[in-house]
């Protein structure tokens, strides 16, 4: 399963909705910004993964679509297709290619994640120590690490400008870092609850406990 950093995407898994107001000063202010009365979000991402050596690795491209509280579908449509969606309970992982999707609860991988700052400000003290990291490449950035004995990330970092996520850093505990950029960001689009229902393909196979499968797939 091509899916180098997970936590990439499941950092991202909520809905938002940024303020028109003039751009705070910090980080942490552009943050409480974005998020208020965020519900939902849609746009587009290039991710880039590097190994611990700096040596990149290949960038993927793709959309993504965002809904408060816990859902998300996350789409990779090059160099390779490949599917993510969390419909609030499970999360669905999908290689069509490989007619294979890997099925888990959802929440086992969510805690102590930077998931929760973006659904929930009220999580960020009680999970992560921040820290503002001041200017880099045009943005303001804040760095999360987590407070959990056993965290799945080094550190997070979320940079801003004009009150709006432009990019995300991840490194995780192997030294590996994965770098996310997003365009086209639109602020609460009615999303169908469609795009965020996953049924398995006939013929797929199916790793992990999918529950109940619809008939017929």
């Amino acid at each position: 399963m091509r899916h180098p950093f997970l936590l990439a995407v499941i950092a991202l898994a909520a809905g938002f909705s940024g303020a028109a107001v003039q751009a705070a000063t910090n980080a942490r202010a552009q943050l409480d910004v974005f998020a208020r009365n965020l519900q939902s979000l849609s746009g587009s991402f290039s991710q880039t993964v590097f190994d611990a050596n700096g040596r990149r690795g290949d960038t993927s491209q793709g959309t993504l679509a965002l809904k408060a509280p816990r859902q998300f579908r996350w789409e990779t449509t090059t160099p390779y297709r490949q599917l993510i969606v969390a419909d609030g309970s499970k999360v669905w992982i999908y290689d069509p290619e490989l007619e294979q999707v890997t099925v888990r609860d959802q929440g086992t991988q969510e805690a102590h994640s930077p998931l929760t700052v973006l659904t929930d400000l009220s999580r960020l003290d009680h999970d992560f120590r921040s820290s503002e990291e001041g200017e880099r490449d045009g943005l303001q950035w804040l760095r999360l690490k987590s407070r959990g004995k056993d965290p799945q990330f080094e550190y997070a970092e979320i940079g801003f400008d004009g009150n709006t996520p432009r990019r995300m850093v991840f490194m995780d505990t192997l030294g590996n870092r994965t770098e996310i950029a997003f365009t086209d960001w639109q602020r609460n689009p009615v999303l169908s609850s469609d795009a965020f229902r996953f049924v398995p393909p006939k013929g797929t196979d199916v790793v992990g406990d999918a529950g109940t499968v619809p008939a017929g797939h």
